[in-house]
């Protein structure tokens, strides 16, 4: 009798992006494989699980570690002390002992600091990441996979609509993302309910983090009170068409991106420094391709990539296109954008 469909599910979601790791680890793409052993050999790539302890992550613990080795991979996790909840210290030793007992190695516990910047998601979402590229490097990791399940892809999508992001925004996350393709997120086809079973059907303990509860966070009001309020009022299948949005948008995000390429080369300006447009042929763009010059040049000029927002970039365009001898436009970092003559120049002030 063959595992339960939930387990299957995991399973096999893991088994195919393992295959990519070992596939890319051998063409030498992601990360080093790991040392040399004594006699000339190397160890086999190591895969690292990004693991909260909640049912997202330890479902996917449990597949990796299943899987990895009837594949020739090395498998180990880490597990993020954000310390922001009492006892967190407590409960990520819990999460390293739980790890381990499933045979998981090398298994870290890493503590952070998280600050304020971009307020308390953002800044734990950055200590986190960081963290996690640190064990990476620290262990040359081919990969680390994350729990990340079509809820949450649902949840982001509606978190930039709200915003009024661009397409790249309601892409969503990747599937593969990070330096070299460092991160991997096997479950964006499953849904959470999906992992939770697997959990259960293996007698997986999980740890529900009550921040995901918490009322103060916008994610958290977005999955407990704006999807569920969707599905009463258009029926069930709101988190797979907002799924399914990310995917095409990813597929408009990539082409206009790989347009915006030429297009950025196109449009500097005759023997102009960096940060210089030729207004003639910006205008020529279409806008979305344009805009996307616009706001790749003011980041290379300084701006924040997370402070430029679209209506900074709005300001930029009309520069271009209702040009009415305005006066320099101030963006993020101390960058400004104004007009001179025939060119648009953007540079710090």
């Amino acid at each position: 009798m063959g595992p339960h469909p939930a387990v299957a599910a995991i399973r096999l979601a893991v088994r195919r992006v393992l295959h990519d790791v070992l596939r890319d680890a051998t063409r030498g793409r992601a990360a080093p494989a790991g040392p040399h052993l004594r006699g000339g050999g190397t160890e086999p790539p190591l895969a690292l699980v990004a693991c909260s302890g909640g049912a997202d992550s330890m479902a996917l613990a449990s597949a990796v570690a299943f899987e990895a080795p009837r594949l020739g991979l090395r498998a180990g996790a880490v597990t993020v002390d954000h310390g922001l909840q009492p006892g967190s210290a407590g409960r990520a030793a819990e999460v390293v002992s739980r790890l381990a007992c499933l045979g998981l190695g090398p298994v870290d516990s890493l503590a952070v600091t998280v600050g304020r910047k971009g307020g308390p998601e953002a800044a734990a979402r950055d200590a986190r990441y960081a963290a996690l590229d640190a064990a990476a490097e620290r262990h040359g990791a081919a990969a680390v996979l994350l729990g990340h399940t079509r809820d949450d892809q649902a949840e982001t999508v509606l978190l930039g609509l709200a915003r009024g992001s661009g397409t790249r925004s309601l892409s969503g996350m990747a599937a593969v993302s990070g330096p070299g393709g460092r991160y991997r997120r096997p479950f964006l086809a499953l849904d959470r309910q999906t992992t939770r079973k697997a959990c259960l059907e293996q007698s997986l303990p999980v740890w529900d983090d009550p921040h995901n509860a918490d009322p103060a966070f916008t994610r958290s009001r977005v999955r407990h009170e704006a999807l569920p309020s969707l599905e009463k009022a258009l029926g069930r299948g709101v988190v797979e068409a907002l799924a399914r949005t990310a995917r095409l948008s990813r597929d408009d995000a990539d082409a206009l991106d790989a347009w915006t390429d030429e297009a950025e080369r196109s449009s500097r300006a005759d023997d102009g420094a960096p940060g210089e447009l030729d207004v003639g042929r910006l205008y020529a763009l279409p806008p979305a391709v344009r805009r996307r010059v616009l706001r790749r040049t003011a980041v290379a000029a300084g701006a924040p990539a997370g402070s430029l927002f679209a209506r900074h970039i709005e300001e930029v365009d009309r520069l271009i296109t209702a040009w009415r001898g305005q006066r320099a436009i101030n963006l993020p970092g101390r960058v400004e954008a104004r007009r001179q003559g025939g060119r648009l120049v953007i540079r710090q002030s």
